[in-house]
This record gives C-alpha cells, structure tokens and sequence, in this order.
C-alpha cells in the first residue's frame, strides 16, 4: 500500500498520530489505495479523543510526494477513448474528498513538505493547519506539460495569490521555494530538513489538555529560529510587479503570447516559465485562466465540485493521455496536441470541461 502510521505517546494519554507516504521509489506519488487508506485513517484519528494531532510526511530525502500517480489512470483513459473511465470518477472523488477532509480537519493537522511537493501532493499540503516547509523544498503545479490542470484545490490556492502570480505560476509551473511558499502564504514554516524528530520529540512532550495551541506555537516558533538563517532568497514575490504588468490582458491568447516571447529574456525563472508555457497544452492554459477567475467566488467544497467535472472530462479529451504519454511513459517530450493552436480552441471546448458528465446529484455534494 506504500503508506505506514504510527502513534506516539505524550503526557497524559495523548497520542500522536504520524501518516508516512512511503512509496519512495515514486517520490511518494498518490495511488488510489494510498489515498483510501490515508482517507479512511484521517477518519479514525478525528474522531479517536486520545489522538491530539497529525504529522503527515513522505519517505526519503528527495521529495514529500511529486503528485498523483496518473499512469494506471491513463491507461483506463486510453481503453475508454470519448468516455470517463470508472477509475477516473473513484480516482478524483477519493483524492478530492480526501483533500477536503485536510482541509477540515478539527484537529492541528502538520504536513511535513520537504523536497518535491507537486500537484496531488500539494493538495495534501495547502488543507493543512501548519504547513512547514525546509530548504529542499520545491513547490508546484506542473500540470500544463501533462495535458491536465493544477487541480487538487489548485483553483481555491492559486486564485488566492497576490496579483497575477497565481495565473502566471499555473500557466509556467514555476518551482516554488521556501521563502517563496512563505511569502505567498502557501507554508507556515521554516524547519530545517534534520529538525523533524526535534519536532516530534517536542509535540509528545506538549500538554495537550491545557494551552495546546500557545504551547505548540511557543514549540514551532522556538524550532524556526534556529532555522531562519537558512532561508533561500525570494524568486517570486519580488518579480511581482513585472508578472502583473505583463499579464494584464483581456484573454489567454494574450496572455500565452506575452509570456512566451520571454523565453530568450535575461531574467532566468522567467524564461524558464516561458519555455514550460512555449512546450505546454494550449488547452490547459485555457484551463488554468478560466478556473483562477472562476474560482474568486466560490467556497472550498465548490471548488473541488468543479475541478470535479474538470478532471472527468480531462478524462474523455485527447489532450491529458497524450501529455502523460509524452511526458512520463515514452518520454520522447514531444506531445502531438489535438489542440496545438492557442488561438483556435473553440470556446465550446473550453467550456465542456466545467459540465457535469454524471446523471444525478453530485458525487461530491456531501462536502
């Protein structure tokens, strides 16, 4: 199942509950097991009195999880050409629903996002109450090389980011860092890669029946200051006003152009956005636009309603097998695109991806 829990025991019979993703071969990608079993255990600790917190971290050095793992859904797709694979409609619905409980979770809930923290696996990362991130990590949404879209809440968190960042970070999958990740309010700390067991040996230590909250903030801040020093220099925040100018247009044609005439520009991240963008789905980058404006009014659980039937019908479309192919099963990085003309998508494409593709009430109403 590629995932382990544990429970440690602190003062006063209160417990710990610390969630593994343990798939490091991987990089922790989420499986449709992993995502049950993780779902099914959150279920428990919540309502188990003994448990005061949860740590959710992920196996090895390199990464906390890359994202989920899309090729067994790829496969369904290729065998349902035209239609939604029942894999996909469990797949999305689980790992959704499991995003929501994070980000609901009535206990303090620790993820620990060290390394690569990608698509499903920043869906895990942006629900929780403290997010702590260490000088390994790289954050990001990749999905415009895959033919997918920063789904996972990518519409609740990139919508929320100061001017054009959110649009320009979902349409480049630029790599977050973490003094970006703080600075854009997408992590709550900065512990150092070797800090975890100070941090684990502090929470069992804790007084959970009396001041928990001050005392784990006294905990994490103490912890933090031994860490500041370390932090890696801002990419993003200072780019700012340059990302806002440039993407101050009136559609994603506009916006695709602006940003992919920089791909020769002296301003490293930013050419490295640009040539991401130059090599990405055009349909995807129609995604990310009208997901981030539709998502400005919608409350959490509408958001994973719609990027519901956007993931289903990603599902039926041509585009998302192709990027995974392209990208992780032949690796040739030469997708062959149904839509390669940016300009040309007809705006019935576009809006499809947001119908529902099920009779009935929605599979995740309940949220």
């Amino acid at each position: 199942m590629n995932l382990s829990f544990e429970e440690r025991s602190g003062l006063h019979g209160a417990r710990i509950g610390i969630a593994t993703l343990d798939a490091e071969t991987s990089l922790n990608a989420l499986s449709l097991p992993m995502i049950e079993a993780l779902d099914a255990r959150l279920r428990t600790w919540a309502s188990d009195p003994e448990i005061v917190c949860v740590l959710l971290r992920g196996a090895g050095p390199k990464a906390f999880c890359a994202g989920g793992d899309v090729r067994k859904l790829v496969d369904a797709c290729r065998e349902h050409p035209g239609v939604v694979p029942p894999l996909a409609g469990r797949f999305f619905a689980d790992e959704y629903r499991l995003d929501h409980r994070i980000h609901t979770y009535p206990k303090p809930f620790i993820c620990w996002a060290h390394g690569h923290v990608l698509g499903g696996g920043m869906g895990l990362m942006q629900g929780a109450s403290i997010r702590i991130v260490t000088p390994s990590s790289r954050l990001g949404m990749p999905e415009i090389s895959i033919g997918l879209y920063p789904d996972v809440g990518g519409s609740w968190f990139l919508a929320r980011l100061p001017g054009k960042l959110g649009l320009f970070l979902g349409l480049g999958a630029g790599s977050i860092n973490a003094r970006d990740a703080l600075d854009l309010n997408l992590a709550d700390r900065f512990l150092l890669d070797d800090q975890q067991e100070a941090l684990l040996g502090g929470l069992v230590q804790l007084n959970w029946q009396s001041q928990a909250g001050q005392q784990l903030n006294s905990l994490l801040k103490a912890l933090e200051q031994e860490a500041r020093s370390q932090l890696p220099e801002a990419q993003w925040l200072p780019r700012r006003p340059r990302i806002d100018a440039l993407l101050d247009v009136a559609d994603l044609p506009a916006a695709w152009k602006a940003m992919t005439a920089l791909q020769h520009d002296a301003d490293v991240p930013l050419a490295r956005a640009a040539k991401t963008l130059a090599n990405g789905c055009p349909l995807t980058a129609h995604l990310v636009w009208e997901q981030i404006r539709r998502a400005r009014h919608l409350s959490l659980a509408e958001v994973f309603r719609m990027e519901y039937a956007m993931s289903l019908n990603c599902c039926r479309h041509p585009e998302f097998p192709e990027g995974v192919r392209a990208r992780l099963i032949d690796k040739d990085n030469a997708p062959r695109w149904h839509w390669p003309d940016v300009s040309a998508i007809p705006r019935a494409v576009i809006e499809a991806h947001f119908e529902p593709v099920w009779d009935g009430p929605h599979p995740l109403d309940d949220l």
